[in-house]
This record gives structure tokens, C-alpha cells and sequence, in this order.
């Protein structure tokens, strides 16, 4: 049998856990759209070329939820989490497909990230996010962002490579 402090004890170490994996994904995601607008600010000093601008993003709601929604109605459409925290809710849909929705300061959904596993898993294409395809790396791996300044977020599409291949689409405010 385990004793109260024990479970405090191991409820504190899972969420330190938690609040761990969402600072390393926030961390991520960051990352990503500083190297973007890196890549952005090079090409604006390059020569000019023909770019074709997205004005207007395909993907603008994962299952209903959008950016600046609250927790409740997040809840509403995709039902209670898994686990949830102050800044983050996790939830599991099947073997193959989970998504975690991250909060602001106000609690309202900044973020949200969803993962698919294995080939026959249900994940969207790139075109069916973009509205245009990606690059395929030889090992068949996949990287594109794309930011939507206009709508006032980006999106980020990832798939490594293998026979059984993670696919993650992430959505997130752009904070200047």
C-alpha cells in the first residue's frame, strides 16, 4: 500500500514531469519559428525570386479547437483530457492519434499539437495542411513550416522516417 506522502510525493514528480515535456515542446516550437523568421529576414536581404505567398492557412482548427478558445470549450469539443495541468491538457483518442492543447496566462488555448503514429494512423498529408506539398527528405522523413501572419499564427509539419513513421502537426500564436 502507498502512504499519502508517497503519492504526494509522486504526483509532484509527475507533474514536474509534465510541466518538463511542455517547457521542451514550447521550447521546440519557439525554436522553429525564430529559424523561420531567420530563413524570412535572409531572403527578404536576397535577391528576388518567385514566392508564391499564403495568405490564408487550410488547417484552422484541429477538431474544432482554435487558437484563443478557453479550456471549457475545448472540453466541449474534444471531451475531458487524459491529464491536464494549468498550462496544458493531453488527450488520447486512439493507439495511433493524441494531441496536447497549451493555455496562456489567461487560459486560453495558445498551442496545440497533435501526434500520429504509424503509417496507417490517419495523419493528414501535407497538402491537405498547407494546401501544397512538402519536401521529402532520401530517408523519407518530412520538416515545413509555414507562418500565417495574417491569421496571426504558424504551422508546423513533421515526419520521421521508418516503417512506422511519427507524424506531428503543431499550431501556434505568433508572439513578436
Amino acid at each position: 500500500m502507498i502512504s499519502v506522502s508517497a503519492r504526494r510525493f509522486l504526483r509532484t514528480l509527475l507533474e514536474i514531469l509534465v510541466f518538463i515535456a511542455m517547457t521542451l515542446a514550447v521550447v521546440a516550437l519557439l525554436s522553429a519559428a525564430q529559424a523561420q523568421q531567420r530563413v524570412v529576414q535572409k531572403s527578404a536581404q536576397s535577391p528576388p525570386q518567385t514566392v508564391s505567398q499564403v495568405e490564408q492557412p487550410h488547417m484552422r482548427d484541429y477538431r474544432g479547437v482554435q487558437l484563443g478558445m478557453t479550456a471549457a470549450q475545448v472540453t466541449q469539443k474534444l471531451g475531458a483530457p487524459k491529464e491536464t495541468s494549468n498550462w496544458e491538457d493531453y488527450f488520447v483518442f486512439s493507439d495511433a492519434e493524441s494531441a496536447q492543447v497549451f493555455y496562456d496566462a489567461e487560459h486560453k488555448v495558445r498551442a496545440v499539437s497533435v501526434n500520429y503514429l504509424g503509417e496507417n494512423s490517419g495523419a493528414p498529408t501535407p497538402e491537405q495542411i498547407f494546401g501544397t506539398p512538402a519536401e521529402v527528405r532520401p530517408d523519407g522523413s518530412i520538416y515545413k513550416m509555414v507562418r500565417y501572419p495574417q491569421a496571426g499564427y504558424f504551422i508546423v509539419y513533421t515526419r520521421t522516417a521508418g516503417d512506422a513513421p511519427l507524424v506531428s502537426v503543431a499550431m501556434q500564436k505568433i508572439v513578436d
